[in-house]
């Protein structure tokens, strides 16, 4: 079994769970750049509640593993396009003219979790993967562990329960038996894991009934895989989408030359169709300016019959109301979700 001390000293070891990134938001609330993808060196030192040099001089000590785990150093013309790009819709203010910018994926701060020994949140981090990689090895082969996140907390749960249940409270129950000078602090003792075992339970319940598909609801995870996509693997994401609904000559433009649009296509009865897609975090919103910028390519430089802004966040009122009034479809983040999870597009029908 992979021990702490084997995640802090081993890079192989700490390669080999790179991919369970879910683990961070398991811990704790990770905020990402409008982005989506990547944090900054401040983001990555709140989050583990240390300080920025400490992840400065954590980042110069282990280059190389980190930027293999997606970090990167932006500068001079990469850098002045990434700022454009999400600086000025972050929440937090940014110093000026600076000359370059240090950004982590999930997968690099999922590595410095696993390198930071002052750390409690990394610490937190590096036992919830211990659970995961215990839990992986002690499953039969016959019935393999869930890669679903949900189904390995109810497996957790279930696990917890299970040891309180049937040896902490028999337990406590043959001590009391024996015991007579602790025999009132043994009692408050197992009503306390009493209480928790039942929580537990309730917990367990709730999960399946939230997690569990509904007539009036998409099936749960459609929204989930979108937010752990990267902008390509999201552009292809609605190319399929429509390819689904019965597009044809749907091609991913994307890049430096696609001339505002990330995708064309051409609808069952052949109108034209061009498509910006943005894979923002759902707290963010597409404002007014964003639309105009659109409505430029859209009608100007590409002449289309049907014009689709897709994002995973909402709009605002302004940009809504531009969009509409500009022949614009606006796929917001519950449309979007209905959208893939089976609901044909009106628009394009």
């Amino acid at each position: 079994m992979i021990s702490e001390t084997a995640l802090l000293e081993s890079p192989a070891l700490r390669g080999s769970v790179l991919d369970r990134t879910d683990v961070l938001d398991r811990v704790k609330a990770l905020s990402l750049l409008p982005d989506g993808m990547h944090v900054t060196t401040a983001m990555v030192a709140a989050y583990f509640q240390v300080t920025a040099e400490a992840v400065r001089q954590l980042a110069k000590r282990h280059r190389e593993e980190l930027e293999a785990s997606g970090m990167h150093v932006l500068r001079g013309a990469d850098l002045r396009q990434f700022e454009s790009d999400n600086m000025s819709r972050s929440l937090a203010s940014y110093p000026q003219a600076r000359r370059s910018l240090t950004v982590y994926s999930r997968r690099a701060v999922l590595n410095i979790a696993m390198l930071l020994r002052d750390s409690e949140t990394a610490r937190q981090v590096r036992v919830y993967l211990l659970d995961m990689e215990y839990l992986a090895r002690t499953q039969p082969v016959e019935n393999p562990v869930p890669t679903d996140t949900s189904a390995l907390d109810a497996r957790i749960d279930q696990r917890i329960t299970h040891i309180l249940g049937k040896t902490v409270v028999p337990m406590f129950n043959a001590l009391i038996e024996t015991s007579s000078d602790h025999r009132r602090e043994l009692i408050a003792l197992r009503t306390g894991v009493q209480r928790i075992e039942k929580r537990l339970r309730q917990h367990h319940s709730r999960l399946q009934r939230l997690e569990g598909p509904r007539e009036d609801r998409p099936l749960a995870g459609v929204m989930a895989a979108m937010d752990a996509m990267n902008g390509r693997e999201f552009e292809e994401h609605v190319a399929a989408l429509l390819r689904r609904d019965g597009c044809t000559h749907v091609t991913v433009r994307g890049g430096g030359r696609d001339r505002g649009v990330d995708i064309t296509a051409v609808t069952a009865d052949g109108r034209t169709i061009v498509v910006q897609c943005k894979r923002f975090a759902p707290h963010l919103s597409i404002t007014s300016p964003e639309i105009q910028k659109f409505i430029g390519a859209a009608k100007v430089l590409h002449s289309s019959d049907i014009a689709l802004f897709v994002a995973t966040c909402p709009f605002t009122r302004d940009a809504q109301n531009i969009a509409a009034e500009s022949g614009i479809t606006a796929v917001h983040r519950g449309l979007l979700e209905e959208w893939s999870a089976g609901a044909p597009l009106t628009v394009l029908h």
